[in-house]
């Protein structure tokens, strides 16, 4: 049963690993991962005594600050569902996702967040603040302190049909989804991820991604912190290129994940300011969009590590397929990899099963996917068909079971009845060392129906 839950899985670190160290805060404070779970247990005790019970939603909306890991794990162990949310949003936008969710708790940081805190007094939704004492490292959480003391969670047990992790989707159109992700669904991703890395207690990472997304929050913390391994967030709370390459070689990293936004802007801040040097990685992941095999091969040259990319989407818990290490096989440049710890098909209309080389609809099905989507049987009527969870992706795979793809259903531009794909223009595009981005999308033409137009030029 522990391994079918997250919270499990990181009860075994603590016995196996206690003294090692799981979380920094780059040049503040180190956290080890008994002492983590120190302090996750006493905000768990302190969110049941104020009232949170199981299967209720609480809201966080902070930096990638310690304060958010301590009281994520806190609300998942308490057997509630984690909402994290980004600090960025409008309070229109926080209203939404508050009411959407049914949260009964926002979670801020002391300096708080005036949008959010807005829109949860017009919805009566309980606000709280989490400071962490960079002194002694003790939690201050503004909530009724618990009568019951430490051990008033020693008989709540986490299962795995637990929701854990509630997230949105936007998808390609409408409202944004509900993704509700239980216990199993975060253990099972984990996993996954931990064995295709082959993620141990000996590595080290710098989260670079916000933790309200599924990649930073599956990819690089829980991943790690389910491996024994250690993470470091930046002292700013989020991703500076300036500062990046100083905390990998401080806190010892060996490999680092990322859109490829940020691998382009690591890139650039190498070639104008290189470092006197660089830290030996393992390996760079990249993952969230589709990453050019130029600057796959740009980044491999520089940084002297292998560039794996990855496919994921929220409802999966994160990875669907990943180009494997090394010594276990070849990682090809534009191609997702393989399937990870899942089932994975292309279906055509009908629902039957592809060859190699052959297009269709990317399908998955396995412990880490979500059961379906909150309150919209629309969605899940047709994400749902065969037994399959649809990806809305086109792809094939390759003689080698290699994932390919092609370009998102709703995406491809329909140029007379050939079908066109937008990430193999963009790719094409930043092939050349003058294009640094590449955006390719359909405009109407009255002789094809949709055409792919150079965009106009403006003078500087």
């Amino acid at each position: 049963m522990a391994t079918q839950t997250l919270t499990g899985l990181l009860k075994h670190v603590v016995n196996e690993f206690p003294d090692r160290r799981a979380l920094s805060v780059s040049g503040f404070f180190d956290l080890t991962h008994a002492r983590l779970d120190e302090l996750v247990e006493r905000a768990a005790a302190r969110l049941t005594s104020a009232g949170i019970k199981p299967g209720d939603v609480v809201a966080l909306t902070f930096p990638n600050t310690v304060e958010f890991v301590v009281m994520f794990l806190a609300v998942i162990r308490a057997r509630a569902t984690a909402a994290p949310l980004n600090a960025a949003y409008t309070a229109e936008e926080f209203e939404f996702y508050l009411s959407d969710s049914e949260s009964k708790l926002l979670l801020t940081s002391r300096d708080g967040n005036a949008a959010a805190e807005s829109a949860a007094l017009k919805l009566q939704i309980r606000h709280a603040t989490a400071a962490l004492s960079v002194q002694d490292s003790e939690l201050a959480l503004s909530l009724p302190p618990s009568e019951s003391g430490p051990n008033s969670l020693d008989q709540v047990v986490n299962e795995p049909s637990d929701g854990a992790l509630f997230l949105h989707t936007s998808g390609t159109t409408s409202r944004p989804k509900g993704v509700p992700l239980t216990q199993l669904n975060l253990a099972s991703s984990v996993q996954n991820i931990k064995s295709v890395y082959k993620l141990t207690e000996s590595d080290s990472t710098v989260i670079v991604l916000p933790l309200f997304h599924v990649h930073g929050l599956l990819a690089a913390l829980l991943s790690s912190l389910a491996a024994g391994a250690a993470v470091t967030l930046p002292a700013a709370g989020r991703f500076s290129a300036s500062t990046f390459w100083q905390d990998m070689l401080k806190y010892n990293a060996t490999w680092y994940t990322a859109v490829p936004t940020i691998h382009q802007i690591i890139l650039d801040r190498h070639v104008s300011t290189p470092e006197p040097v660089y830290p030996k990685l393992r390996f760079i992941r990249s993952c969230s969009a589709s990453l050019a095999p130029a600057i796959m091969a740009r980044l491999e040259e520089a940084f002297g590590a292998p560039v794996l990319e990855a496919y994921a989407m929220t409802e999966a818990t994160h990875l669907m397929s990943s180009n494997p290490l090394p010594e276990d096989g070849p990682h090809k440049p534009g191609s997702v990899g393989k399937p990870v710890g899942q089932e994975m098909a292309i279906l055509n209309e009908i629902g039957e099963i592809q060859g190699p080389n052959s297009n269709g609809e990317v399908c998955i099905r396995g412990p880490n996917v979500t059961k379906g989507y909150k309150n919209n049987p629309d969605a899940n009527k047709s994400g749902f068909l065969f037994g399959w969870f649809h990806t809305g992706d086109l792809g094939y795979f390759d003689s080698d079971g290699y994932l390919h793809l092609v370009g998102r259903i709703k995406e491809l531009v329909n140029r007379g009845g050939e079908k066109i794909s937008p990430i193999e223009v963009d790719s094409v595009l930043l092939s050349h060392p003058d294009i640094a981005q590449a955006v390719c999308f359909a405009v109407p033409d009255e002789k094809y129906g949709e055409e792919v137009k150079q965009p106009p030029t403006f003078p500087n």
